[in-house]
């Protein structure tokens, strides 16, 4: 299999995206709101990319947050609320909050598994900060970090219960940055005595199976490289400070953060000891300069792809959409 993580251009795949797709072997795919229209097209999709490789567990990924981050939408999907929501009931009653998040992950995790989607790109552990860029904002669980863990364990676990693996994002941490790294470079001065907020949600779900690590210059652990792309980050703090030992991925390699062609930038963030690219444009082009300068995952990056979809399965019948709905709806009208 190949290093990288690919998206496509629309609701189906044209003939050139299946030949490449089945000609490189990704790791894995990645969904966009072009690529989900509905029901019917969203599965007879996710089914064609599984007949590609002979892989039922094949990871197809999604940013299905709810709030303003989410690919599937009304009419045809739920809204789902955000992060904030969450936030707020737990200053009032934090284990009404963490029941309504689990609630709340177990029904997101319906609506993907019903379209054939097992991976989505949640919790999201950065600790939100006054005065940072409000890319994190709303999206944010809390700016405690132990509320934030709490926040993201009933997430990974509701969202278990019906099937679909979680990715811990934005290893170290987006909560401080100032920019947007979808637009420009952030560079987070914080001391490392500081940044341990941080750390810490990443330190208490280190066993999650899957991760995403942000494009941001921390000057405290390396002043020259963004995080996605520093060998320093990636094994000093994400791998052995933080301890996490799952399949780590890069966010979207297209963001302005970066420089470089899409290929030059995710073989330095392959080479600094990411396990996967994550390349989100659907263009075949960028994809193709991609597939030119990324090799096959490494043994280790294959065996920890393994070990997460392997934990992929469901834990018997859970309560349905509407049940989990009115629960968490119930909690929620709490605040």
């Amino acid at each position: 299999m190949q290093a990288a993580i690919y998206s496509l251009a629309g609701p189906a795949l044209s003939a050139d995206e299946r030949a490449f797709f089945a000609d490189v072997d990704p790791a894995g795919y990645i969904l966009f709101r072009r690529n989900c229209e509905n029901r019917a097209q969203l599965k007879a999709l996710t089914d064609s990319l599984r007949e590609i490789h002979g892989r039922p567990e094949l990871p197809i990924l999604i940013d299905q947050e709810g709030g303003r981050v989410a690919r599937m939408r009304p009419p045809e999907w739920p809204s789902f609320p955000s992060g904030e929501a969450f936030d707020k009931l737990y200053q009032l009653a934090p284990s009404s909050a963490i029941e309504a998040a689990r609630m709340n992950a177990r029904a997101i995790a319906l609506v993907l598994a019903e379209c054939g989607v097992n991976v989505n790109c949640l919790p999201m552990l950065d600790v939100r900060q006054p005065g940072a860029t409000d890319i994190v904002g709303d999206r944010a669980y809390g700016g405690e970090p132990m509320q934030v863990a709490a926040l993201g364990r009933a997430v990974l676990d509701g969202m278990a219960t019906a099937g679909v693996l979680g990715v811990l994002k934005h290893m170290p941490g987006h909560g401080r940055a100032l920019v947007d790294s979808h637009k420009e470079l952030p560079i987070v001065t914080a001391s490392d005595e500081a940044l341990a907020v941080d750390l810490e949600p990443f330190e208490r779900l280190a066993a999650a199976p899957m991760g995403m690590v942000a494009h941001i210059v921390f000057t405290a652990w390396d002043a020259e490289r963004p995080s996605s792309q520093s060998p320093t980050v990636i094994e000093r703090i994400i791998r052995q400070r933080i301890g996490f030992g799952g399949f780590l991925m890069t966010d979207d390699i297209g963001m302005e953060a970066l420089q470089g062609t899409p290929g030059e930038r995710s073989a330095v963030a392959i080479a600094a000891g990411c396990d996967a690219t994550l390349h989100c444009s659907g263009k075949l082009e960028e994809m193709l300069d991609v597939a030119a300068r990324v090799g096959a995952l490494t043994a280790e990056a294959d065996a920890r792809l393994a070990r997460a979809m392997a934990g992929l399965m469901l834990e018997g019948e859970g309560p349905d959409l509407a049940e989990v709905t009115a629960k968490r709806d119930e909690l929620l009208a709490l605040v």
